[in-house]
């Protein structure tokens, strides 16, 4: 009985693990680049052309990581709209839910004007 008790707690103890743990670092730095079809201020939504699909992604509270292509020019979230192209930096949570982490406008046309 006493090794039944000492399997069952050693269980809990490695399901606890397993849960706590951090991510995979496969979860990081996934890419989606295409059209942007919806924006607002709780998430965006983007299409990609070749793929023929079209991903969700949340955007935090005060999300402040929208670039120009080279990387050296912040943008405002609130140039962002529809029709442009972009590049999407996320990961995708436990729970399966996609974040934003930075946005990356891609110019073509120069869509965008400061």
């Amino acid at each position: 009985m006493r090794k039944l008790a000492l399997f069952a707690a050693a269980a809990w103890l490695l399901l606890a693990a397993i849960l706590i743990s951090p991510q995979s670092a496969e979860a990081k730095n996934k890419i989606w680049t295409g059209r942007v079809v919806h924006v607002s201020t709780t998430n965006i939504k983007v299409y990609n052309p070749t793929g023929h699909q079209t991903l969700s992604f949340l955007l935090l509270p005060k999300f402040k990581n929208v670039f120009s292509d080279n990387g050296k020019t912040t943008y405002q979230m609130a140039k962002i709209h529809n029709g442009m192209y972009v590049k999407v930096w996320y990961d995708q949570g436990f729970l399966g839910a996609r974040h934003a982490d930075k946005i990356y406008v891609i110019n073509n046309g120069a869509m965008i004007k400061s």
